[in-house]
């Protein structure tokens, strides 16, 4: 990651994937590059060839808007993609950055999601680390190497495409969750241990991170396969928590009186009984210390 031409990466990387038939390119002769020429995406722009290039390599630091958009337009960019090509382009400042690394998960919010006993609910960090999980959420990602790491555990965990029968487009949105996530704060040394450690041991996190792909968690049905209950199908939402900047809440559900509804609720069931078990067990260790 380079974090002095954030901007010039993005670019790179996304007119990397836009095939010339895409934008009604006409395509004469052997084509050294994938995707997109610069003097074709300066066209496209509606710029000058020197004027692109100098924002590839960082040389022009203000684009305005209208650049911005145009250059959106060029390169085929979703709504998640548009907002993260502005942010690169005006960064939030580094005190604010700093600010924004504390990764507290309030009380209050614990509190109301161990009431939730039927919804599996887990906080994310902004490097798609777990920061807390109600009893149900624990369960639902619980016998993995890396349960309390979500980066780690599609990409690193031996089991990984087992758990996500749709590991594919798991693995796509995970990595387009962090760029979201991360923001333009590719100085943190969580997020760089992460990505360095990833790029070593994952080609396919390689490959992926490359793209430069945005996807902002929002809603989706995801499917998993339990090593308890087995096959679940559950939709998620994640919400941002206004209180702390970065993290989100996850909320799954399934489809009422379908099957996985109710190997979830036997996930609850079984969940609730251990925590009962161990609770007496913690009892019985102090009555006889006593």
């Amino acid at each position: 990651m380079d974090g002095d031409n954030l901007l010039g990466e993005f670019l790179r990387a996304r007119r990397g994937l836009v095939q010339p038939e895409e934008q009604d390119v006409p395509v004469i002769g052997r084509r050294r590059v994938a995707g997109l020429r610069r003097e074709e995406v300066a066209m496209l722009s509606g710029l000058s060839t020197d004027y692109y290039v100098r924002l590839e390599q960082g040389r022009e630091r203000n684009p305005s808007v209208q650049v911005l958009d145009a250059l959106a337009r060029a390169l085929l960019l979703d709504d998640d993609a548009i907002a993260h090509l502005h942010r690169l382009a005006r960064p939030v400042p580094a005190r604010s950055r700093k600010n924004a690394r504390r990764q507290r998960v309030s009380p209050v919010l614990r509190q109301m999601m161990d009431s939730w006993t039927g919804t599996p609910a887990v906080i994310l960090g902004r490097c798609m680390d777990v920061l807390a999980h109600n009893p149900l959420g624990g369960a639902l990602f619980a016998g993995h190497t890396y349960s309390g790491d979500l980066m780690r555990l599609v990409f690193l965990d031996p089991d990984a495409r087992d758990f996500y029968p749709d590991w594919d487009r798991v693995a796509a949105n995970t990595v387009g969750g962090l760029r979201e996530a991360a923001g333009t704060d590719y100085d943190d040394p969580r997020l760089i241990e992460l990505v360095g450690e990833l790029s070593l041991k994952s080609e396919a996190f390689r490959t992926l991170w490359a793209r430069h792909d945005i996807r902002q968690k929002r809603h989706e049905t995801k499917r998993f396969r339990h090593p308890v209950v087995g096959e679940l199908t559950l939709d998620y939402e994640s919400l941002t928590i206004n209180s702390a900047p970065g993290q989100q809440l996850v909320v799954y559900q399934a489809e009422p009186g379908s099957p996985s509804a109710h190997a979830l609720s036997l996930l609850g069931s079984l969940t609730a009984t251990e925590t009962a078990q161990a609770s007496e067990a913690v009892r019985q260790d102090i009555v006889t210390d006593d």
